[in-house]
């Protein structure tokens, strides 16, 4: 058994987990009461998309069928109900993560969107050519492509922290890394490809301690471990609805009040507005100079609903619940021969990648989804680190509050089968 192995068998043992009544969760979640290619479904694309509870799914009605109207522009009932239910999601925002005010919750499209806003809207006034960004070699392709388009076309340039064997940020490197040079730091908090939480706190205070602003891709951290951004002190931290039981297309900026106000509008329109001329236009107040245009304010409604439930069921309930599952994945996955773990770090959210010797992880997707397993494969928007372990590729089960140990124990029964298609069982 690998040291690994090990550390999770010893987590297992040892870590007190609260009580979650999965079979109430499960309940709560429609989708999962189906069958595929006749096989009830094992859903395990968490860190793709997570489902949707029944709640999120009825507020999303509830606001189309009595309450669709505009936001912020009408004075009849509709709207006003419409705005009502908006701003009381940046609020329930605001507390989920603990920011200071709802003026800094900035809704958006997704993570994605989310980082192209702050790298343009602060990170373009504040580089100039010779000066650097500096990221990890395991961010997602939404935390290299932003910071790449705007190195270029200013002459600043990208800067990596390397990796080591296991999934970790090499720590030491990443603080020689920090330069004079270095403008603006931005890291994944919880890697989506790998499962490595990073010790985001640590990093954070040793690009502060050189006047160097951070921002944090939260996409994978926030369903799943508890985040206080004024603790953590970063400057900005970004985060999907989807990941999270809510809707798609509604994402959300967290930024400090003060860099907010500084930063110019990311997109023209309305709403962001206070006056227009055609000599000159005066912006909106925060939240909503960063908000142009007729906002998914049925995505929002529907973020805050599955706030409402998340926390409800509780955040730590959810982690420890989800740290069993990684580590039981992981323990019965190295007992099947000719699997090889990607990313063995010793802090790790509910993620398990993994490749099977001579068989592509495309096929193993397709057998496993005739057994009714849905997982992810491919490279993850992550290809760099395909890069770094020499795969072209992997499978990547990840975890949710609804999945169960014999949800794990289908994932192998099925790479079973892979393995006897492929003539090696």
């Amino acid at each position: 058994m690998t040291g690994f192995a090990e550390s999770a068998k010893r987590g297992r043992e040892t870590t007190h987990t609260p009580a979650l009544d999965v079979g109430r969760i499960r309940r709560d979640f429609p989708i999962l009461d189906q069958r595929i290619h006749g096989k009830p479904l094992v859903y395990l694309d968490n860190a793709a998309t997570s489902q949707k509870p029944q709640s999120v799914i009825d507020a999303l009605t509830h606001y189309y069928a009595f309450d669709n109207s505009n936001v912020h522009r009408g004075v009849h009932s509709l709207s006003m109900r419409a705005t009502q239910a908006y701003e009381d999601s940046r609020k329930k925002t605001q507390r989920f993560i603990s920011a200071a005010d709802p003026s800094e919750i900035i809704f958006v499209r997704g993570t994605t969107e989310g980082i192209n806003l702050v790298a343009q809207s602060y990170g373009r006034p504040r580089l100039r050519a010779g000066d650097e960004v500096l990221i990890s070699a395991m961010e997602h392709h939404s935390n290299i492509v932003p910071w790449q388009i705007l190195c270029e076309e200013i002459g600043a340039s990208l800067r990596v922290t390397p990796m080591n064997e296991n999934g970790e940020i090499l720590i030491d490197e990443y603080e020689m890394l920090l330069t004079p040079k270095t403008r603006i730091v931005s890291i994944v908090h919880v890697s989506n490809s790998l499962g490595t939480i990073n010790p985001i706190e640590q990093m954070i205070e040793m690009a502060h301690a050189r006047q160097v602003p951070v921002v944090v891709d939260g996409a994978q951290a926030a369903p799943h471990i508890e985040v206080d951004v004024q603790k953590l002190d970063c400057d900005f931290f970004v985060f999907s609805s989807h990941k999270m039981y809510g809707p798609t297309g509604i994402g959300v900026v967290y930024g400090k009040r003060d860099l907010l106000d500084a930063m110019p509008p990311y997109q023209g329109g309305g709403d962001m507005i206070a006056s227009v001329t055609f000599e000159k236009t005066t912006y909106n107040t925060l939240p909503h100079k960063f908000e142009a245009g007729t906002p998914n304010v049925a995505g929002v409604v529907g973020l805050g609903a599955a706030i409402d439930y998340v926390q409800s069921v509780g955040l730590p309930a959810i982690a420890a619940h989800e740290h069993d599952l990684v580590n039981y994945a992981t323990e019965k996955l190295l007992t099947i021969d000719g699997v090889r773990l990607i990313g063995t770090a010793k802090r790790k959210a509910g993620i398990v990648s993994f490749v099977l010797e001579g068989v592509h992880p495309h096929d193993v997707g397709t057998i496993l989804d005739n057994e009714g397993v849905a997982i992810r494969t491919g490279h993850h928007c992550t290809q760099p680190v395909m890069d770094f372990f020499k795969v072209p590729a992997t499978s990547r089960a990840s975890f949710a509050m609804y999945n169960t140990r014999d949800d794990i124990d289908a994932l192998i029964a099925a790479m079973t089968k892979v393995k006897e298609v492929f003539g090696n069982g």
